[in-house]
């Protein structure tokens, strides 16, 4: 066979002299080729099967409070073209109706008859009661997968030092508050980054660089950064628009004046004197705040969004937005004014739709189709099995949550369903709830009356929970009831009242 002349040498060993100026042209092609190959970070991102996975948690974000849920009193364009590129589900629910059970429920993916921390008890002098040391976690999943993985924000998933802190967790990186009781402060003393106590500049707020919310959301952006060359996992649990409803001014700013109803809620004229001492308090004030608070959140999402992008990570990055539960009423904050759980009854720490039921968002480039809507019914303990079948790994734990994989891929017909969906509350008397298809059963006061008062609703019929039929429907109140009680295993912790 005759030899290629680009591959003839002379006996001088001059190779460059011998090449024909083609052959020249075609290795300096090569080289060109291979440095932009190494180079390009969307080609970078590619070299990993496995995606990315960002889940952005809000915190008493109502099912109403984004523009692309219904909200007309302001907008939220960077969460709504989230939805436009993704997936909208609108039958999705909370682990629970309050902070620390909904996160134990999405780190475990069991419900909250079953997860370890079923409601908020607190650890003095900072912390909530803690996950246990043996708990099987989303982020140890992902970590045993070779991710990165990082949680920013808010954890409440155990006091610091704690078997239950993030570094016991499977947390690579965390910063923010260790103890949502101590979130309530948007301009708080210190923040945790890992195990070290950071102490913010301004103490108290006096600085304009300590809002919280804006140092958390440097820090997820660096995390972004330096993880950009491997794969990751980001756990941005905001703490907006959590009580207290303070935002920096250049945000309050623009929404001062812009909400000032004719009446308050006592009927005393806008104008009077009387207005700001109505059951909210100052109500434009406050008014403010919540839409500003907002207006900085879906910033915040859009700045992921961006970075993600510059990042060329796009293709390679499933991002989840949703919120913990649903819209809360202290602090001055007002969801009858906003309409913040839309058609739904109730707000946060009830069971019924407007307390659980929340807004969920899924984004992947290439993968999710844009502008799609799902009403599969769906909850916090179902994003554990699909992160697992996203990254192809195996779960030996028990969990109650089913993979939504198959729907986000639109494979509807190869999605699994819940059997029923299961919730219990241990303040305010006890309240549990079960979802069975379209069938709703409700019980408070759970201590006073652990076997009656239940209230039965059908949701395709009357979503907004208005017609109790329980008297009508006897047998089936019978039946969920029973089911209810089954989905239940005791807790020598969290006790319904009346229980030994």
């Amino acid at each position: 066979m005759q030899t290629p002349r680009c591959a003839v040498r002379r006996q001088d060993n001059n190779l460059r002299d011998a090449q024909p100026k083609h052959c020249l042209a075609v290795r300096r092609n090569l080289m060109l080729i291979f440095i932009f190959l190494a180079l390009h970070p969307t080609l970078q991102a590619q070299k990993t099967s496995k995606p990315n996975v960002i889940y952005i948690l809000a915190d008493d974000l109502g099912y109403g409070d984004l523009s692309c849920y219904g909200q007309n009193k302001f907008q939220t364009p960077n969460i709504d073209k989230l939805a436009r590129q993704g997936m909208k589900f609108t039958n999705h629910y909370s682990g629970s109706t309050v902070c620390a059970p909904s996160r134990s429920a999405f780190m475990t993916g069991l419900h909250t008859g079953h997860t370890p921390v079923r409601g908020n008890k607190e650890a003095r002098p900072e912390g909530q009661w803690p996950l246990p040391g043996e708990t099987f976690t989303l982020t140890e999943l992902v970590k045993s997968a070779g991710y990165v993985t990082g949680a920013f924000g808010k954890w409440g998933l155990g006091s610091p030092g704690s078997e239950g802190a993030p570094h016991n967790q499977g947390v690579d990186k965390f910063f923010g508050y260790n103890c949502q009781r101590l979130a309530h402060n948007y301009y708080p003393e210190y923040l945790w980054d890992n195990q070290k106590k950071v102490m913010l500049s301004g103490n108290a707020g006096i600085s304009k660089h300590d809002y919280a919310p804006e140092r958390i959301h440097e820090k997820a952006l660096e995390f972004l950064e330096e993880n950009k060359d491997t794969t990751f996992f980001l756990f941005y649990a905001m703490v907006i628009p959590h009580a207290e409803l303070t935002a920096p001014e250049k945000y309050m700013s623009m929404y001062r004046g812009k909400f000032l109803p004719e009446k308050n809620y006592d009927g005393v004229d806008a104008g009077d004197e009387g207005f700001r001492s109505g059951p909210y308090g100052s109500q434009p004030e406050s008014h403010a705040a919540f839409a500003a608070m907002i207006h900085l959140m879906d910033e915040q999402v859009g700045g992921i969004m961006n970075k993600i992008a510059s990042l060329g990570l796009d293709e390679n990055t499933l991002i989840i937005f949703s919120s913990d539960n649903g819209p809360h009423v202290e602090g001055g904050g007002d969801p009858d004014f906003f309409d913040s759980n839309g058609i739904l009854r109730g707000y946060k720490r009830d069971l019924y739709e407007g307390g659980i039921r929340v807004p969920m968002i899924a984004r992947w480039h290439g993968r999710i189709e844009p502008s799609s809507v799902s009403d599969h019914v769906s909850a916090f303990w179902d994003v554990m099995p699909t992160v697992a079948a996203l990254l192809d790994t195996k779960i030996n734990h028990k969990i109650d949550g089913i993979s939504f994989l198959p729907t986000l891929l639109g494979r509807p017909e190869t999605q699994q369903q819940h059997d029923q969906l299961y919730w219990e509350f241990h303040e305010l008397g006890g309240r549990r709830a079960l979802r069975q298809g379209n069938w709703k059963l409700v019980q408070y006061n759970v201590g006073k009356s652990p076997s009656g008062s239940f209230e039965l609703y059908n949701l395709t019929d009357d979503p907004s929970e208005k017609n109790d039929l329980a008297k009508k429907f006897p047998t089936r109140v019978a039946k969920l009831k029973e089911l209810m009680l089954s989905e239940r295993v005791p807790s020598a912790v969290f006790q319904f009242a009346g229980e030994n």
